[in-house]
Parts: structure tokens; C-alpha cells; sequence
């Protein structure tokens, strides 16, 4: 037995709407692995102020969920700045209040 979990994502791209859905699926499966389905949910379009015209992609993107035993983070690189907080000082700065 399987189970999957859904999720929405937006693409941009300046070019077309295939090029925003496919912009949000290769972003995606850089942290996701087995991918299963990409749904397009909306596609509108984001006018600027200089007559710049962005295509938005919507997609709802479903991937095998896996037991803790079988998950397996992938992070970017380099990591987040918010992976890489010293959480000791914050630790200390609250038992000191």
C-alpha cells in the first residue's frame, strides 16, 4: 500500500506557461524525490509596470510519502540561512530572561 502527498507550487517564466509548469517541477524535484503527478491548476499572468509580462503556473504536485525509516532529507547547498542558526545562544538568551 502507498500513500502520496499533494502539494501546490507556483512557476514563473517570462516565455510561456510550459516553461513556468516546467520551472516549478525541476525546482521541486530538488528536494523531492518520486514525483508521481503535476496537475495544472491555474495559469494567470502577472503584468508589470514596464509592460513585462510573467506567466504563473500553478501546479498541484503529488510524491510518494515514505516512513521515517525509509525519508530522507535533501537540502539545498548551500544550506538555508535559517539551517545554520546557533541555536545555543538562543537557548541561553531565554533560560536568562
Amino acid at each position: 500500500m502507498s500513500v502520496y502527498r499533494v502539494i501546490d507550487v507556483i512557476g514563473t517564466s517570462t516565455q510561456s506557461w510550459e516553461e513556468a509548469a516546467a520551472t516549478a517541477v525541476n525546482t521541486a524535484r530538488k528536494t523531492l524525490r518520486d514525483l508521481r503527478v503535476a496537475e495544472v491548476v491555474e495559469q494567470d499572468l502577472h503584468l508589470g509596470d514596464d509592460g513585462e509580462i510573467t506567466y504563473r503556473t500553478r501546479l498541484r504536485l503529488s510524491f510518494k510519502y515514505e516512513s521515517e525509516k525509509q525519508a530522507r532529507l535533501v537540502l539545498p547547498s548551500p544550506a538555508p540561512t535559517w539551517l545554520c542558526t546557533d541555536l545555543s545562544t538562543a537557548s541561553t538568551a531565554r533560560s536568562a530572561g
